[in-house]
């Protein structure tokens, strides 16, 4: 018997794509955190090829754990989660099931997926330092050197649990081990600013007020503000700031994914497999990266030019399976230090 797809969902929590869902013979449902107006276009051009329907539900929190009550009932066939800590979460809680695909494999690269084939990266991002063109002269850095005392009331950040944080930190706590990450964000606190607070844009905002010299922020904001015709003031906040890609010259500058996996009771198995190996193809990923200034993980396809112009960095290798399993040590680390209390 086919499984009902509920549209009535909480106003307050959760987003339908529109205000009916109808079946058809070749559908998928899909449970999103991303917002709908980044995958639409995907799923738009996934119809036209494949004449297969989707239906959308987005939200900010808790689409794991509404998988997991629906049981074997959930008319969910994919996740599609912005942090590989979402994504390793939801594979631990028991609501994924492993997909084999030879074009899965051919397009993701290893450490952009699951080793046992429960989720699949499909965006990269980069997470940067935003330094004032104005007062810091420096053309590189490193995530080591932001506990240098020299940048004592010049950093701000966003607050220290929200995912992009912590998975910063686990990477630190991948290459150095606890105790010495420890170390590092008491320095780090150390040389805020003002108290975690906001977002990643907002974060520039404050170095375009001179409120600090750097900032922590993920990549694709710096292409959300530049092309802000909407809101024209981010765009002279983007002109204040360069990025700066940490540890480039080294191990290589932290990045996390946008992903996607199969849940285990997916009604749709074969259309849903079908949706997942086009979003890994080159179709797709050139759709993502011109529009959400993201990182294609398929090798060979390129970035948007404004991506570009950039620059070149060297991303960190190391799996990122590896900085998910060290996120609760890192957000056990956020509240040891009382890190969002900021600088005493």
């Amino acid at each position: 018997m086919k499984k009902s797809f509920r549209a009535t969902v909480c106003v307050a929590a959760l987003m339908v794509s529109s205000a009916s869902v109808s079946f058809a013979a070749d559908e998928v449902n899909i449970y999103s955190y991303r917002q709908p107006f980044l995958i639409e276009p995907l799923l738009e051009a996934f119809t036209k090829e494949t004449g297969i329907l989707t239906n959308l539900i987005f939200a900010n929190k808790g689409l794991e754990t509404r998988i997991k009550a629906e049981g074997e009932y959930s008319p969910a066939d994919l996740l599609l989660s912005t942090d590989v800590g979402r994504l390793q979460a939801a594979a631990q809680q028991g609501i994924a099931q492993p997909v084999v695909s030879d074009t899965l494999k051919a397009n993701i690269p290893a450490h952009f997926r699951d080793g046992d084939n429960q989720w699949f990266g499909l965006t990269s991002r980069a997470r940067v330092v935003y330094a004032s063109k104005e007062r810091v002269e420096q053309d590189s850095i490193t995530y080591e050197e932001l506990s240098d005392p020299k940048w004592q009331g010049r950093i701000c950040t966003r607050s220290g649990q929200h995912d992009y944080t912590i998975g910063l930190i686990a990477s630190m706590i991948v290459h150095h081990g606890a105790e010495e990450t420890k170390t590092w964000l008491e320095g780090v606190k150390a040389n805020l600013a003002r108290r975690p607070t906001g977002n990643d844009r907002a974060q520039v905002k404050a170095v375009y007020a001179g409120e600090c010299d750097i900032a922590l922020g993920n990549t694709y904001y710096m292409g959300k503000m530049q092309t802000n015709d909407k809101e024209p003031e981010q765009k002279q906040w983007a002109e204040s700031v360069r990025i700066l890609f940490p540890n480039s010259d080294g191990r290589g500058t932290h990045v996390n994914i946008s992903g996607m996996l199969l849940t285990k009771h997916a009604p749709n198995r074969e259309s849903a497999v079908k949706l997942m190996e086009f979003l890994s193809s080159e179709e797709a990923q050139q759709i993502y990266a011109e529009g959400n200034f993201e990182y294609p993980v398929k090798e060979g396809v390129q970035p948007s030019e404004l991506v570009m112009s950039w620059g070149s960095f060297t991303p960190d290798s190391v799996e990122l399976s590896k900085i998910a399993d060290a996120r609760k040590e890192a957000s056990e680390l956020v509240d040891i230090v009382d890190f969002d209390a900021g600088a005493n």
